[in-house]
């Protein structure tokens, strides 16, 4: 159901090396904005600097997240620590949200308020530019692990908004450039704050499902229940679930029902085999548990509710 073809280059390192390079860009555009503002007198550039600093701030929450994620798994914790990654992008959808809402309320200030103090175009139009390339680099680097992992995921939309607010920053300094106009930089933080609210949102949802143990989207639990009826000498299927510890971590779980004359001829390993190498190879399910029965088992639930 999903490309598994390696990622080539740099791209195709491990999510903690390429969350600690993208950590060090956004550090680094950081400062440059930081002193770019002071030079220019731009709000604007000094309120993406802000954005930067949140964003590195969730960037070394998710750096964080996926070395807990990758320790193994211990007697009290037998999935192992995989689910701190959705614990990351929990907060990183938080941190999304609430820096739109400050955003948002500062750009409103600045209407009803404007500043008076003169901003210089020229130099926030070059450190804004500088801001867009180093984004544009680190989502590069972030776009194919972002697919396998929600943590990188949120940590890749931090970096989105970054690129955006560079870009409504270009923006502005040009209409400053040109016109004068200086309530730019308001209407350019708004516009910031409304591309990042939706995919904040989307981002706590799959969080949502993830921790409601929902079947992760893309699976289909009558086409997985339709493959294992397939199956040589099965009879019946149910008890069925699906969900998954993280992004590109689905488990699945099943009561199968086998026909008398295939236990006996004991075929039941191969029919196991079967059953986990359907879901591995249909539906990307690299962790499979079946309940093998014979078609005349009574579970115990159904026995004392009779």
């Amino acid at each position: 159901m999903h490309d598994h073809a390696p990622e080539g280059g740099i791209r195709g390192g491990s999510n903690r090396r390429l969350l600690g390079v993208s950590l060090a860009i956004t550090a680094v555009v950081m400062v440059v904005q930081v002193v770019g503002a002071v030079v220019s007198g731009s709000l604007a550039l000094l309120a993406d600097a802000v954005h930067m600093f949140t964003d590195a701030a969730a960037l070394v929450i998710a750096l964080v997240a996926s070395i807990v994620a990758a320790r193994p798994a211990t007697e009290r914790r037998t999935y192992g620590y995989q689910r701190a990654e959705v614990f990351g992008a929990l907060i990183n959808g938080v941190i999304l949200i609430a820096l739109s809402a400050w955003v948002a309320v500062e750009a409103i200030q600045r209407l009803v308020d404007p500043q008076e103090a003169e901003v210089a175009g020229g130099p926030m139009l070059i450190v804004a530019a500088i801001g867009l390339v180093a984004n544009a680099v680190a989502m590069w680097l972030l776009s194919a692990a972002q697919k396998r992992s929600i943590n990188v995921r949120g940590a890749y939309l931090e970096v989105l908004g970054d690129l955006l607010g560079s870009a409504m920053v270009i923006i502005a300094a040009i209409v400053i450039l040109v016109t004068g106009w200086a309530p730019a930089d308001a209407i350019a933080s708004l516009l910031i704050a409304a591309m990042i609210v939706p995919r904040a949102i989307g981002l706590l949802r799959e969080v949502a499902s993830v921790l409601g143990e929902e079947v992760p989207r893309g699976i289909q639990v009558q086409e997985i229940r339709a493959h294992i009826l397939r199956t040589p000498g099965v009879v019946d299927c149910h008890d069925v679930h699906v969900w998954q510890l993280t992004r590109g971590a689905p488990v699945f779980s099943a009561h199968v029902t086998v026909d008398d004359e295939a236990l006996r001829d004991g075929a039941s390993s191969a029919i196991l085999s079967r059953l986990q190498g359907c879901l591995a190879d249909h539906f990307d399910v690299e962790h499979s548990t079946f309940q093998l029965e014979a078609a005349g088992h009574v579970e115990h639930d159904d026995a004392r509710h009779a």
